[in-house]
């Protein structure tokens, strides 16, 4: 469906472009498989002046024995990135998801910081002064695990104890002193005692990561939304963005894409419905100059990760992002071009 007043032979517009007018880095999560489509990476090149994996730097990919690394499928990014001018975010270093099975086997409290230390070392040393931010920790917090301090209780946190934070980062910025160092979560945007909660706890770890002189550099809201009929008003997002700023931290939207399994109607009217968020979403975030990057999970609803059959729980496909299945652009890529357009430009 094409926005109000515009005509089917119109050339579609390239978000990288106009990204660029605005000091703004526009792009998307992208897997390898895609790299091998020569018809998705023309639509990638046109659209992206940022990309990053969707999977291929995770451990359990790219550290798939305790003695070897497998850098194949994050070195095609990376050099599909650098033939077309784009940067690459790298994600991530620490996780507690997506783990190879040998950790698991191998860890120990003894070990774990000189595991965590190497895998760093020789990730982020393999691609230094190639990436331009890394995830380091990827979702740290938990409030449903009842810590006072809010973190996961994950595996991480239980054979370091919340140091594991700490070391990562400290680990990170020796190994890539150019990268922007980001802590990336979600549930953080939309209106509820449950994204309150959220909130609270992020900013306490990035207050905290602040006090103890933790190099950071940026925060990673990954905007996986839910839409429903009625939007947001985004107020407590606003401030907790500028509680962040205070902080002296950029902005990244990481991973943003909206989830329409709780919308009625025909896809068009979801479709409509979608691009609304998208619209209200971006025009909010983007009021703050601090935001420097948005990047959605993926480009392609066929490509989703909402339409992979664990996640998905409603028989018809899913969405949520801004090109259909046939790489067409949706309401939503137009909304996203204009919330961009409009915005105010940054430093």
């Amino acid at each position: 469906m094409l926005p109000e007043g515009a005509r089917a032979d119109e050339a579609v517009p390239r978000l990288r472009e106009i990204g660029m007018r605005k000091n703004l880095l526009v792009g998307s999560a992208v897997s390898y498989r895609e790299l091998q489509q020569p018809a998705f990476t023309n639509l990638l090149e046109e659209q992206a002046s940022i990309v990053v994996p969707e999977n291929e730097m995770k451990w359990q990919i790219i550290h798939p024995e305790p003695d070897r690394y497998d850098f194949t499928r994050g070195d095609a990014l990376v050099t599909f990135a650098q033939e077309h001018g784009q940067k690459v975010r790298g994600h991530n270093l620490c996780w507690h998801n997506q783990l190879p099975r040998w950790f698991g086997e191998m860890a120990t409290p003894q070990n774990a910081a000189d595991l965590l230390r190497q895998h760093i070392a020789k990730v982020a040393g393999h691609y230094a002064g190639r990436i331009h931010s890394w995830d380091v920790v990827n979702e740290a917090v938990r409030v449903e695990d009842g810590r006072p301090d809010g973190l996961r209780n994950s595996q991480w946190l239980q054979l370091l104890g919340p140091d594991y934070i700490g070391i990562a980062y400290r680990a990170a910025a020796q190994a890539d002193p150019k990268a922007l160092l980001t802590y990336n979560d979600y549930d953080i945007e939309q209106d509820g005692a449950k994204f309150d909660a959220k909130r609270a706890a992020v900013l306490h770890l990035l207050q905290r990561m602040r006090e103890q002189q933790i190099p950071i550099q940026a925060l990673g809201l990954q905007s996986h939304l839910h839409a429903a009929p009625e939007l947001p008003d985004w107020t407590a997002l606003h401030r907790f963005m500028e509680a962040v700023e205070k902080l002296g931290l950029d902005i990244f939207v990481t991973e943003l894409d909206i989830n329409d399994s709780k919308l009625t109607g025909d896809p068009g009217e979801r479709d409509q419905m979608v691009a609304e968020w998208y619209g209200s979403y971006l025009r909010n975030v983007l009021q703050h100059r601090s935001v420097k990057a948005v990047l959605t999970w993926g480009l392609t609803d066929h490509d989703s990760w909402l339409n992979s059959p664990n996640q998905r729980h409603t028989d018809r496909p899913l969405r949520p992002l801004p090109f259909d299945a046939d790489l067409k652009p949706k309401p939503a890529f137009y909304a996203m071009v204009k919330a961009i357009s409009e915005a105010p430009a940054r430093a």
